[in-house]
């Protein structure tokens, strides 16, 4: 069984949750495939590719980097938000009372 032939075996098994595209051959030979996920209100978002090159089969997911840098700032905004509440809430220095 050639990659192929797996790939048409994983697209009649997951056909109602994602969405394949027709096969696009390249210059060198390989073949591409982009898959996507259809969402239950309708619209599409990108999963990932095949790509298919002398019968060997790579996937290589689509990132999304916005959401990732969005985590990122959210997270430095806490713990910041949360050292200011510390400090203020008791300053480093020591007690000075008579």
């Amino acid at each position: 069984m050639n990659a192929l032939d797996r790939l048409d075996r994983l697209r009649s098994v997951a056909a109602t949750a994602q969405v394949f595209s027709d096969p696009y051959t390249t210059s060198d030979g390989s073949t591409v495939i982009a898959v996507s996920a259809v969402k239950p209100h309708g619209s599409v978002k990108a999963v990932g590719i095949f790509v298919v090159t002398n019968g060997d089969c790579v996937w290589t997911p689509a990132i999304d980097q916005t959401r990732i840098a969005v985590l990122g700032v959210t997270v430095g905004l806490v713990a910041a938000t949360l050292s200011s509440l510390a400090v203020l809430r008791r300053p480093p220095w020591p007690d000075l009372s008579a």
